[in-house]
C-alpha cells in the first residue's frame, strides 16, 4: 500500500481546537510549525497530497493553506464521506490516510477504514474516535499529532518516496 492523499480535519487536528475570539470579532487559530513541515515533507519527498476537510468556514485556514502549498481545502464540509469520495476516481481509496478528532469525523474515518485506508487522531481526541482508528498519536492536536501522523506513514513504508 502506498498513501497518496492524506485528509486532514483542521480544528483539534492541526489546531489544539481553541478559537481566541477578540473585542471586536476578530477569530484566531493556533498552527504547530512541526505539523507543517510534516506535512511539507510529505508532499515534497514522497508525493502525498495533503486535503483539508473541515466543518468550519474560516479565513485563517485559508492563509494556512496557501502558506503550506495546500492546493485541495473544503471549509464548511457537512459530508466529510462525500469530498473523499470524489477523490476516490483518481486514486483509489486505499491510497487514502484520514486524521481527525471529534465526532464529525467518524464517518469519515469509517469510511477511509473499510477501503483499506489508514486513519490516525491526536491523543486528546474523543474517546469514540480513538476506538476506531488505525493510530493514536501520543501528541495533542495543534501539538504535533500530524507530525507524529506523517513520521508513522514513513516508518511504516506506507508511503513512498518519489
Amino acid at each position: 500500500m502506498s498513501i497518496k492523499l492524506l485528509f486532514m480535519d483542521v480544528d483539534g487536528t492541526l489546531t489544539d481546537g481553541k478559537l481566541y475570539i477578540g473585542t471586536n470579532g476578530e477569530i484566531m487559530k493556533a498552527f504547530f510549525v512541526k505539523d507543517g513541515h510534516g506535512i511539507k515533507h510529505l508532499r515534497s519527498v514522497y508525493g502525498v497530497r495533503p486535503i483539508i476537510l473541515t466543518g468550519r468556514e474560516s479565513k485563517i485556514v485559508q492563509e494556512r493553506c496557501k502558506e503550506l502549498g495546500i492546493t485541495d481545502f473544503h471549509q464548511s464540509v457537512n459530508d466529510k464521506v462525500a469530498v473523499i469520495k470524489s477523490y476516490e476516481k483518481d486514486y483509489g481509496a486505499n491510497a487514502f490516510a484520514y486524521m481527525g478528532d471529534d465526532t464529525n469525523d467518524e464517518e469519515a474515518i469509517q469510511y477511509v477504514n473499510s477501503k483499506g485506508g489508514i486513519t490516525a487522531c491526536p491523543a486528546d481526541a474523543t474517546s469514540t474516535v480513538k476506538k476506531i482508528v488505525t493510530y493514536v498519536s501520543a501528541y495533542k492536536g495543534g501539538a504535533g499529532a500530524v507530525r507524529d501522523f506523517t513520521e508513522y506513514l514513513i516508518a511504516n513504508n506506507l508511503v513512498a518516496k518519489q
